[in-house]
Protein backbone atom coordinates (compact mmCIF):
# COMPACT_ATOMS: atom_id res chain seq x y z
CA UNK A 1 0.00 0.00 0.00
CA UNK A 2 1.35 3.23 -1.12
CA UNK A 3 1.57 6.02 1.72
CA UNK A 4 -0.82 8.61 1.44
CA UNK A 5 0.70 12.13 2.20
CA UNK A 6 -0.96 15.49 2.40
CA UNK A 7 0.56 18.85 1.89
CA UNK A 8 -0.56 22.24 3.14
CA UNK A 9 2.08 25.26 2.24
CA UNK A 10 1.47 28.51 3.30
CA UNK A 11 1.24 31.37 0.81
CA UNK A 12 3.65 32.85 -1.17
CA UNK A 13 6.46 31.08 -3.83
CA UNK A 14 8.52 30.79 -0.96
CA UNK A 15 6.38 28.55 0.82
CA UNK A 16 5.67 26.32 -1.87
CA UNK A 17 8.36 25.42 -3.80
CA UNK A 18 10.40 23.86 -1.52
CA UNK A 19 6.80 21.63 -0.38
CA UNK A 20 5.94 21.32 -3.61
CA UNK A 21 9.76 19.75 -4.61
CA UNK A 22 9.32 17.12 -1.58
CA UNK A 23 6.01 16.10 -2.93
CA UNK A 24 7.04 15.35 -6.14
CA UNK A 25 10.22 13.89 -5.06
CA UNK A 26 8.32 11.59 -2.73
CA UNK A 27 5.91 10.99 -5.99
CA UNK A 28 8.62 10.41 -8.66
CA UNK A 29 11.24 8.54 -6.71
CA UNK A 30 9.97 6.62 -3.16
CA UNK A 31 6.16 5.73 -4.79
CA UNK A 32 3.88 8.09 -2.36
CA UNK A 33 1.13 9.03 -3.60
CA UNK A 34 0.49 13.02 -2.52
CA UNK A 35 -2.31 15.51 -2.24
CA UNK A 36 -0.97 19.13 -2.51
CA UNK A 37 -3.93 21.35 -1.06
CA UNK A 38 -2.91 24.84 -2.16
CA UNK A 39 -4.35 27.94 -0.47
CA UNK A 40 -5.82 30.31 -3.51
CA UNK A 41 -6.77 33.25 -1.70
CA UNK A 42 -4.89 36.41 -3.40
CA UNK A 43 -3.16 33.83 -5.19
CA UNK A 44 0.03 35.95 -7.58
CA UNK A 45 0.23 35.20 -11.36
CA UNK A 46 3.32 33.32 -10.24
CA UNK A 47 1.66 30.75 -8.29
CA UNK A 48 -1.40 29.62 -10.77
CA UNK A 49 1.45 29.64 -13.84
CA UNK A 50 3.27 26.84 -11.30
CA UNK A 51 0.37 24.89 -10.49
CA UNK A 52 -1.35 25.13 -14.14
CA UNK A 53 2.11 23.20 -15.40
CA UNK A 54 2.42 21.18 -12.20
CA UNK A 55 -1.12 19.43 -12.65
CA UNK A 56 0.44 17.14 -15.04
CA UNK A 57 3.34 15.72 -13.52
CA UNK A 58 2.28 12.34 -12.22
CA UNK A 59 -1.10 10.74 -11.89
CA UNK A 60 -0.08 9.97 -8.05
CA UNK A 61 0.28 14.01 -7.19
CA UNK A 62 -2.81 15.77 -6.98
CA UNK A 63 -3.67 19.72 -6.44
CA UNK A 64 -6.35 20.35 -4.48
CA UNK A 65 -7.46 24.13 -4.31
CA UNK A 66 -9.29 25.42 -1.50
CA UNK A 67 -11.60 27.71 -1.95
CA UNK A 68 -10.57 31.34 -2.41
CA UNK A 69 -11.32 33.17 1.02
CA UNK A 70 -13.29 36.35 1.38
CA UNK A 71 -10.90 38.72 3.47
CA UNK A 72 -11.77 41.93 1.68
CA UNK A 73 -12.85 43.39 5.16
CA UNK A 74 -10.21 41.89 7.08
CA UNK A 75 -6.89 42.73 5.34
CA UNK A 76 -5.82 46.24 5.30
CA UNK A 77 -2.86 47.79 3.17
CA UNK A 78 -1.30 49.31 6.34
CA UNK A 79 -0.82 45.24 7.67
CA UNK A 80 2.68 43.92 8.03
CA UNK A 81 3.23 40.48 5.33
CA UNK A 82 3.22 38.14 8.01
CA UNK A 83 0.07 39.55 9.56
CA UNK A 84 -1.53 39.11 6.00
CA UNK A 85 -0.38 35.27 5.47
CA UNK A 86 -1.60 34.58 8.96
CA UNK A 87 -5.20 36.42 8.30
CA UNK A 88 -5.47 35.14 5.07
CA UNK A 89 -4.42 31.84 5.93
CA UNK A 90 -7.04 31.66 9.12
CA UNK A 91 -9.98 32.46 6.79
CA UNK A 92 -8.30 29.50 4.10
CA UNK A 93 -8.30 26.62 6.19
CA UNK A 94 -11.67 26.88 7.52
CA UNK A 95 -13.01 24.00 4.94
CA UNK A 96 -9.80 21.88 5.75
CA UNK A 97 -11.48 19.47 7.83
CA UNK A 98 -14.00 17.79 5.54
CA UNK A 99 -11.30 18.17 2.96
CA UNK A 100 -8.81 15.68 5.57
CA UNK A 101 -11.72 14.03 6.40
CA UNK A 102 -12.90 12.73 2.80
CA UNK A 103 -8.63 12.31 1.57
CA UNK A 104 -7.85 10.05 4.91
CA UNK A 105 -3.74 10.68 4.49
CA UNK A 106 -1.69 8.70 6.72
CA UNK A 107 0.25 12.06 7.01
CA UNK A 108 -0.16 15.73 6.91
CA UNK A 109 3.08 18.37 6.40
CA UNK A 110 2.62 21.89 6.99
CA UNK A 111 4.66 24.69 7.36
CA UNK A 112 5.39 27.70 9.81
CA UNK A 113 2.11 29.32 9.07
CA UNK A 114 -0.50 26.57 8.33
CA UNK A 115 -0.17 25.13 12.12
CA UNK A 116 -4.20 25.74 12.46
CA UNK A 117 -4.21 22.55 10.84
CA UNK A 118 -2.74 20.89 13.99
CA UNK A 119 -5.74 21.06 15.76
CA UNK A 120 -7.99 19.33 13.02
CA UNK A 121 -5.39 16.74 12.53
CA UNK A 122 -5.35 15.85 16.05
CA UNK A 123 -9.33 15.29 16.14
CA UNK A 124 -9.09 13.17 12.91
CA UNK A 125 -5.42 10.98 14.72
CA UNK A 126 -3.38 12.46 11.32
CA UNK A 127 0.20 12.75 12.24
CA UNK A 128 1.52 16.16 11.26
CA UNK A 129 5.02 17.10 10.54
CA UNK A 130 6.40 20.23 9.37
CA UNK A 131 7.99 21.49 7.11
CA UNK A 132 10.58 24.31 8.26
CA UNK A 133 11.05 26.26 5.14
CA UNK A 134 13.82 28.74 6.08
CA UNK A 135 17.54 28.17 7.66
CA UNK A 136 17.90 26.53 10.50
CA UNK A 137 19.53 29.67 12.00
CA UNK A 138 15.94 30.60 11.91
CA UNK A 139 14.77 27.37 13.25
CA UNK A 140 17.04 27.45 16.46
CA UNK A 141 16.18 30.97 17.28
CA UNK A 142 12.43 30.10 16.45
CA UNK A 143 12.25 27.16 18.80
CA UNK A 144 14.07 29.58 21.56
CA UNK A 145 11.44 32.27 20.91
CA UNK A 146 9.20 31.56 23.74
CA UNK A 147 11.60 30.89 26.02
CA UNK A 148 12.99 34.59 25.15
CA UNK A 149 9.26 36.16 25.07
CA UNK A 150 8.93 34.43 28.46
CA UNK A 151 12.40 36.31 30.06
CA UNK A 152 12.77 39.19 28.04
CA UNK A 153 11.70 43.03 28.97
CA UNK A 154 10.94 45.14 26.29
CA UNK A 155 12.33 44.83 22.80
CA UNK A 156 15.34 41.92 22.08
CA UNK A 157 16.49 44.86 19.76
CA UNK A 158 17.54 46.99 22.66
CA UNK A 159 19.38 44.01 24.63
CA UNK A 160 22.91 44.87 25.62
CA UNK A 161 24.84 41.57 24.17
CA UNK A 162 23.73 39.62 21.72
CA UNK A 163 21.01 36.87 22.00
CA UNK A 164 22.58 33.46 22.98
CA UNK A 165 20.72 30.66 21.85
CA UNK A 166 21.54 26.99 23.48
CA UNK A 167 24.36 25.55 21.62
CA UNK A 168 24.66 27.67 18.47
CA UNK A 169 26.50 31.07 17.60
CA UNK A 170 25.56 33.81 19.12
CA UNK A 171 23.31 36.19 17.17
CA UNK A 172 23.82 39.96 17.00
CA UNK A 173 20.13 41.77 17.42
CA UNK A 174 20.58 43.48 13.84
CA UNK A 175 20.31 40.00 12.42
CA UNK A 176 16.59 39.36 13.88
CA UNK A 177 14.39 38.78 11.87
CA UNK A 178 11.53 41.77 11.66
CA UNK A 179 8.98 40.09 12.46
CA UNK A 180 10.68 40.26 16.44
CA UNK A 181 12.05 43.26 16.16
CA UNK A 182 8.56 44.91 17.67
CA UNK A 183 6.82 42.68 20.24
CA UNK A 184 3.78 45.28 20.23
CA UNK A 185 3.27 44.33 16.53
CA UNK A 186 0.81 41.88 15.60
CA UNK A 187 3.18 40.47 13.39
CA UNK A 188 5.04 39.29 16.61
CA UNK A 189 2.10 37.95 18.04
CA UNK A 190 1.35 35.98 14.79
CA UNK A 191 5.01 34.34 14.34
CA UNK A 192 5.11 33.56 18.21
CA UNK A 193 1.79 31.95 18.12
CA UNK A 194 2.76 29.60 15.07
CA UNK A 195 6.50 28.78 16.22
CA UNK A 196 5.05 27.84 20.18
CA UNK A 197 3.52 25.04 17.98
CA UNK A 198 6.71 23.52 17.12
CA UNK A 199 6.91 20.92 19.74
CA UNK A 200 3.48 20.04 18.82
CA UNK A 201 4.60 18.16 15.28
CA UNK A 202 5.23 14.57 14.71
CA UNK A 203 8.60 15.75 13.54
CA UNK A 204 10.38 18.74 11.73
CA UNK A 205 11.68 19.00 8.27
CA UNK A 206 14.29 21.46 7.38
CA UNK A 207 16.04 22.09 3.91
CA UNK A 208 19.78 22.04 4.85
CA UNK A 209 21.95 18.86 5.45
CA UNK A 210 24.42 18.01 8.19
CA UNK A 211 27.35 19.11 6.84
CA UNK A 212 25.83 22.85 5.93
CA UNK A 213 25.05 23.85 9.22
CA UNK A 214 26.35 21.10 11.48
CA UNK A 215 26.55 22.67 14.80
CA UNK A 216 23.05 23.84 14.93
CA UNK A 217 21.65 20.73 13.56
CA UNK A 218 24.24 19.36 16.54
CA UNK A 219 22.02 21.88 18.93
CA UNK A 220 18.55 20.58 17.59
CA UNK A 221 19.27 17.33 17.95
CA UNK A 222 21.65 17.10 21.14
CA UNK A 223 21.48 20.12 23.31
CA UNK A 224 19.55 19.42 26.73
CA UNK A 225 17.63 22.61 25.88
CA UNK A 226 16.01 21.56 22.45
CA UNK A 227 15.44 18.08 24.18
CA UNK A 228 14.04 18.99 26.73
CA UNK A 229 11.32 21.65 25.16
CA UNK A 230 10.43 18.68 23.76
CA UNK A 231 11.94 19.37 20.25
CA UNK A 232 10.09 16.64 17.57
CA UNK A 233 12.45 14.19 15.85
CA UNK A 234 14.69 16.21 13.51
CA UNK A 235 14.89 15.35 9.54
CA UNK A 236 17.41 17.37 7.36
CA UNK A 237 15.50 16.88 4.24
CA UNK A 238 17.79 18.76 2.03
CA UNK A 239 18.65 20.12 -0.48
CA UNK A 240 15.58 20.57 -2.18
CA UNK A 241 15.07 22.95 -4.79
CA UNK A 242 13.52 23.72 -8.36
CA UNK A 243 15.37 20.71 -10.37
CA UNK A 244 13.73 21.14 -13.76
CA UNK A 245 12.79 24.66 -14.76
CA UNK A 246 10.63 24.90 -17.56
CA UNK A 247 11.46 27.78 -20.14
CA UNK A 248 8.13 29.15 -20.69
CA UNK A 249 8.49 32.18 -22.69
CA UNK A 250 10.03 33.95 -25.51
CA UNK A 251 11.63 36.20 -22.69
CA UNK A 252 13.20 33.08 -20.45
CA UNK A 253 14.57 31.85 -24.49
CA UNK A 254 16.23 35.00 -25.08
CA UNK A 255 18.01 35.79 -21.70
CA UNK A 256 19.45 32.03 -22.28
CA UNK A 257 20.52 33.41 -25.68
CA UNK A 258 22.25 36.36 -24.30
CA UNK A 259 24.04 34.14 -21.76
CA UNK A 260 25.07 31.80 -24.34
CA UNK A 261 26.85 34.73 -26.08
CA UNK A 262 29.06 35.45 -22.81
CA UNK A 263 32.76 34.16 -21.85
CA UNK A 264 32.62 31.55 -18.83
CA UNK A 265 31.58 32.77 -15.73
CA UNK A 266 31.57 36.36 -16.27
CA UNK A 267 28.23 37.07 -15.71
CA UNK A 268 26.64 38.70 -12.44
CA UNK A 269 23.10 37.58 -11.77
CA UNK A 270 21.06 40.37 -9.99
CA UNK A 271 18.00 39.46 -8.53
CA UNK A 272 16.06 39.96 -5.31
CA UNK A 273 13.82 37.24 -4.57
CA UNK A 274 9.88 36.49 -6.11
CA UNK A 275 9.00 39.60 -4.01
CA UNK A 276 11.87 41.83 -3.16
CA UNK A 277 11.64 45.61 -4.12
CA UNK A 278 13.86 48.26 -3.78
CA UNK A 279 13.40 52.05 -3.13
CA UNK A 280 13.90 54.61 -5.73
CA UNK A 281 16.52 55.66 -4.54
CA UNK A 282 18.20 52.37 -3.78
CA UNK A 283 17.83 51.28 -7.25
CA UNK A 284 19.27 53.95 -8.95
CA UNK A 285 22.38 53.22 -6.63
CA UNK A 286 22.05 49.85 -8.16
CA UNK A 287 22.43 50.67 -11.92
CA UNK A 288 25.02 53.21 -11.29
CA UNK A 289 27.06 50.86 -9.30
CA UNK A 290 26.74 47.82 -11.85
CA UNK A 291 27.99 50.19 -14.42
CA UNK A 292 30.79 51.57 -12.72
CA UNK A 293 31.94 48.16 -12.07
CA UNK A 294 32.45 47.63 -15.73
CA UNK A 295 31.05 43.67 -15.23
CA UNK A 296 28.61 41.61 -17.37
CA UNK A 297 25.10 41.69 -15.49
CA UNK A 298 21.84 39.88 -15.65
CA UNK A 299 19.85 43.13 -13.37
CA UNK A 300 16.39 41.79 -12.90
CA UNK A 301 13.99 44.94 -11.73
CA UNK A 302 10.76 46.02 -10.34
CA UNK A 303 9.32 49.17 -10.27
CA UNK A 304 10.50 50.72 -6.79
CA UNK A 305 8.64 51.04 -3.68
CA UNK A 306 9.83 53.14 -0.68
CA UNK A 307 7.04 51.41 1.43
CA UNK A 308 8.63 47.87 2.11
CA UNK A 309 11.55 45.90 0.70
CA UNK A 310 8.66 42.89 0.40
CA UNK A 311 6.47 44.87 -2.22
CA UNK A 312 5.77 42.44 -4.52
CA UNK A 313 5.51 39.42 -2.60
CA UNK A 314 1.97 39.37 -3.11
CA UNK A 315 2.02 40.33 -6.76
CA UNK A 316 4.68 38.19 -7.70
CA UNK A 317 5.37 37.19 -11.48
CA UNK A 318 2.94 40.43 -12.39
CA UNK A 319 5.31 42.57 -14.29
CA UNK A 320 3.01 45.45 -12.99
CA UNK A 321 2.83 46.86 -16.62
CA UNK A 322 6.26 46.89 -17.48
CA UNK A 323 6.92 44.04 -20.27
CA UNK A 324 10.09 44.93 -21.76
CA UNK A 325 13.12 46.53 -20.27
CA UNK A 326 12.39 50.30 -22.21
CA UNK A 327 9.15 50.63 -20.10
CA UNK A 328 11.41 50.60 -16.87
CA UNK A 329 13.92 53.10 -18.28
CA UNK A 330 12.26 56.06 -15.78
CA UNK A 331 13.65 54.43 -12.99
CA UNK A 332 17.23 54.36 -13.65
CA UNK A 333 19.79 56.97 -14.06
CA UNK A 334 19.46 58.88 -17.68
CA UNK A 335 20.95 56.77 -20.50
CA UNK A 336 21.90 53.38 -18.15
CA UNK A 337 20.48 51.48 -20.92
CA UNK A 338 22.08 52.58 -23.68
CA UNK A 339 25.21 52.48 -22.13
CA UNK A 340 25.11 49.19 -20.90
CA UNK A 341 23.77 47.55 -23.61
CA UNK A 342 25.51 44.37 -24.47
CA UNK A 343 27.47 44.32 -21.21
CA UNK A 344 23.70 44.19 -19.60
CA UNK A 345 20.30 42.86 -20.03
CA UNK A 346 18.10 43.97 -17.81
CA UNK A 347 14.95 41.80 -17.58
CA UNK A 348 11.38 43.18 -16.04
CA UNK A 349 10.00 41.50 -12.93
CA UNK A 350 10.93 37.92 -13.14
CA UNK A 351 13.57 35.47 -14.67
CA UNK A 352 14.05 32.14 -15.09
CA UNK A 353 16.17 31.47 -11.53
CA UNK A 354 17.97 28.30 -11.82
CA UNK A 355 18.77 27.98 -15.50
CA UNK A 356 20.47 31.08 -15.36
CA UNK A 357 22.12 29.81 -12.04
CA UNK A 358 23.34 26.71 -13.80
CA UNK A 359 24.51 28.55 -16.88
CA UNK A 360 27.82 28.62 -17.41
CA UNK A 361 28.58 32.14 -18.11
CA UNK A 362 26.87 32.89 -14.86
CA UNK A 363 29.73 33.49 -12.35
CA UNK A 364 28.17 35.41 -9.45
CA UNK A 365 24.58 36.09 -7.49
CA UNK A 366 23.50 39.24 -5.95
CA UNK A 367 20.72 38.21 -4.04
CA UNK A 368 18.29 38.94 -1.24
CA UNK A 369 19.44 35.78 0.72
CA UNK A 370 16.43 34.13 0.93
CA UNK A 371 16.47 30.36 1.50
CA UNK A 372 15.16 29.20 -1.72
CA UNK A 373 18.17 31.61 -3.71
CA UNK A 374 20.58 30.75 -1.29
CA UNK A 375 20.12 26.91 -1.88
CA UNK A 376 19.82 26.90 -5.08
CA UNK A 377 22.77 29.20 -5.51
CA UNK A 378 24.85 26.76 -3.64
CA UNK A 379 23.90 23.67 -5.33
CA UNK A 380 24.38 25.71 -8.39
CA UNK A 381 28.54 26.34 -6.92
CA UNK A 382 27.74 30.56 -7.54
CA UNK A 383 29.69 32.55 -5.37
CA UNK A 384 27.17 35.39 -3.75
CA UNK A 385 26.97 39.05 -2.91
CA UNK A 386 24.34 39.51 0.00
CA UNK A 387 21.78 41.66 -0.16
CA UNK A 388 19.65 41.14 2.96
CA UNK A 389 15.73 43.07 2.17
CA UNK A 390 13.67 41.64 4.79
CA UNK A 391 12.39 39.00 7.24
CA UNK A 392 15.05 36.80 8.16
CA UNK A 393 17.64 37.44 5.36
CA UNK A 394 19.98 39.31 7.21
CA UNK A 395 20.87 36.22 10.21
CA UNK A 396 21.42 34.02 6.61
CA UNK A 397 23.67 36.96 5.26
CA UNK A 398 25.63 36.78 8.31
CA UNK A 399 25.90 33.06 7.88
CA UNK A 400 26.92 32.78 4.43
CA UNK A 401 29.48 35.32 4.98
CA UNK A 402 30.92 34.74 8.42
CA UNK A 403 30.41 31.19 8.73
CA UNK A 404 29.97 29.30 5.00
CA UNK A 405 32.55 31.46 3.17
CA UNK A 406 30.55 32.01 0.15
CA UNK A 407 29.72 35.36 -0.18
CA UNK A 408 30.97 39.12 0.77
CA UNK A 409 28.03 41.66 2.01
CA UNK A 410 27.53 45.30 0.57
CA UNK A 411 27.30 47.87 3.24
CA UNK A 412 25.40 50.51 3.45
CA UNK A 413 27.13 54.25 4.14
CA UNK A 414 26.75 55.09 8.26
CA UNK A 415 25.14 58.10 7.47
CA UNK A 416 22.41 56.81 4.50
CA UNK A 417 19.67 54.79 4.05
CA UNK A 418 20.87 53.22 0.80
CA UNK A 419 23.99 51.77 -0.31
CA UNK A 420 25.79 53.92 -2.65
CA UNK A 421 26.97 53.23 -6.20
CA UNK A 422 30.45 53.03 -5.18
CA UNK A 423 30.40 50.50 -2.34
CA UNK A 424 28.13 48.21 -5.04
CA UNK A 425 30.74 48.53 -7.71
CA UNK A 426 33.74 47.34 -5.35
CA UNK A 427 31.74 44.47 -4.01
CA UNK A 428 30.59 43.60 -7.75
CA UNK A 429 34.49 43.97 -8.61
CA UNK A 430 36.28 41.81 -5.96
CA UNK A 431 33.32 39.55 -6.36
CA UNK A 432 33.81 38.55 -10.31
CA UNK A 433 37.40 40.01 -10.78
CA UNK A 434 39.11 40.31 -7.06
CA UNK A 435 40.97 37.43 -4.76
CA UNK A 436 38.44 37.70 -2.65
CA UNK A 437 35.77 36.83 -5.29
CA UNK A 438 38.58 33.93 -5.94
CA UNK A 439 38.67 32.22 -2.39
CA UNK A 440 34.71 32.19 -2.13
CA UNK A 441 34.30 30.83 -5.79
CA UNK A 442 36.52 27.68 -4.33
CA UNK A 443 34.56 27.34 -1.59
CA UNK A 444 31.01 27.37 -3.33
CA UNK A 445 32.47 24.99 -5.27
CA UNK A 446 32.88 22.96 -2.92
CA UNK A 447 29.56 23.55 -1.12
CA UNK A 448 28.44 22.23 -4.90
CA UNK A 449 29.84 18.79 -4.59
CA UNK A 450 28.52 18.67 -0.69
CA UNK A 451 24.92 19.20 -1.55
CA UNK A 452 25.18 16.76 -4.34
CA UNK A 453 26.49 14.19 -2.26
CA UNK A 454 24.09 15.45 0.45
CA UNK A 455 21.19 14.63 -2.24
CA UNK A 456 22.78 11.32 -3.03
CA UNK A 457 22.91 10.08 0.22
CA UNK A 458 19.43 10.75 1.52
CA UNK A 459 20.67 11.48 4.65
CA UNK A 460 17.04 13.06 6.69
CA UNK A 461 14.86 12.34 3.75
CA UNK A 462 15.59 8.67 3.55
CA UNK A 463 14.70 8.70 7.15
CA UNK A 464 11.56 10.58 6.85
CA UNK A 465 10.38 8.22 4.15
CA UNK A 466 10.40 5.01 6.16
CA UNK A 467 8.48 7.20 9.27
CA UNK A 468 5.74 7.93 6.33
CA UNK A 469 5.59 4.09 5.55
CA UNK A 470 5.34 3.24 9.32
CA UNK A 471 2.81 6.14 9.53
CA UNK A 472 -0.02 4.10 7.34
Amino acid sequence: MKPHVAFLPSPGMGHMIPLFQLAKKLTLQHGFRVSFIVITTGASAAQNQFFNSAAAISPDLSIINLPAADVSGIISDEMRAVTQIAVITRESLKPLKPILAELKPSSLVIDIFTTDAIDTCTELKIPVYSFFTASTALLTLSLYLPTLDREVEGEYVDLPAPVEIPGCRKMRTADLLDQVKDRTNDEYKWYLLHVSRLPYTTGILVNAWDDLDQHRIKALTENPFFKNLPTPPFYPVGPLIKDDEIILTEKDAKILAWLDSQPRESVLFVCLGSGGTLSSRQLIELAAGLELSRQRFVLVARPPTDASGAGAYFSVGSGGGHEDADSLSVYFPDGFLDRTRGVGLVVPAWAPQMAVLRHRSTGGFLSHCGWNSTLESLVCGVPMIAWPLYAEQRMNATMLVEEVGVAVKVAADAEEEVIGREEIGRVVRAVMEGEEGKVIRRRAGELKENAQKASENGGGLSRFVDICHLDI
